[in-house]
């Protein structure tokens, strides 16, 4: 509704009280005041962390095929990546050669963010291996700070980001804390099954394609050990392996197996 007042409170003529359109015709020698009602514009959508990396200054698109090394421990950390489609795995190498899984991230994570933390150049502190082919976008960590100075909005995106990458270390930190290795493997099948995990008339399938060879990478086992395991639990009637993909038939029940 159009509500249109002059100083004296009349209505004046041309005024479409019904349609929403202001058809004051009033001269500038008077005082008008028009107020549109129940027509407030919305404001306009947050952008994504993904919308803002990409307008940074030197960002850039790739792929990485599987099994690829996207940085070294000890590379310069001078760029931050936001992972679009894939996963990838971040490990620590150890003096003695082991290499432990700390987080396996999945769609919008990001990761590469150790120089904006300490707010200098700084050295990649994991290994950050292609899980299996990904698409992502980085920036160049200085591009990335300046868009934080400019915009908190920018820093909530972030930290938001962050949170999740914390949650998802936890989560693979306590997967490897299981000595048994039947029951890290369970633990770990469930992880993929939370974040990787597509509902379907059998079960949950694991949206990835998964060799033996990597999760035994994973969980820090041998391929041998975990062929035999995967052929346990599926002598157990608990999933099934179909062209590398797995499918849990009941979560639940395969909890059980380490509860």
């Amino acid at each position: 509704m159009n509500i249109c007042t002059t100083a004296g409170g009349a209505e004046p003529k041309g005024v479409n009280r019904y349609k929403g359109i202001p058809t004051c015709s009033l001269g500038s020698s008077q005082r008008c005041s028009c107020h549109m009602v129940g027509t407030t514009s919305a404001p306009a959508p947050q952008p994504t962390l993904l919308e803002v990396i990409r307008g940074l200054s030197g960002s850039t698109a790739e792929s990485v095929e599987r099994g690829k090394t996207i940085f070294f421990p000890g590379d310069p950390a001078e760029r931050m990546y936001l992972l679009r489609r894939g996963a990838v795995r971040l490990s620590r190498v150890y003096e003695s050669g082991e290499e432990i899984t700390v987080a396996l991230l999945r769609e919008n994570s990001i990761f590469g963010v150790l120089s904006l933390l300490t707010g200098q150049k700084s050295d990649r502190f994991y290994h950050s291996v292609a899980f299996t082919r990904v698409e992502m976008v980085s920036a160049p960590a200085a591009s990335v700070r300046r868009a934080i100075e400019q915009d908190a909005g920018v820093a909530l995106l972030l930290l938001q980001g962050l949170s999740s990458r914390i949650l998802q270390t936890e989560t693979m930190i306590e997967t490897l804390t299981h000595r048994d290795m039947s029951s890290r493997l369970v633990s770990f099948l469930l992880v993929l099954c939370r974040d990787f995990g597509v509902p379907g008339s059998q079960g949950i399938t694991i949206d990835l394609k998964l060799s033996h060879q990597a999760i035994a990478e994973a969980i820090g086992s041998t391929r041998v050990t975990i062929t035999r395991l995967l052929g346990d639990l599926r002598s157990a009637g608990l999933l099934e392996i179909d062209r590398k993909r797995i499918t849990v038939f009941d979560p639940l029940a395969l909890a059980k197996r380490f509860s």
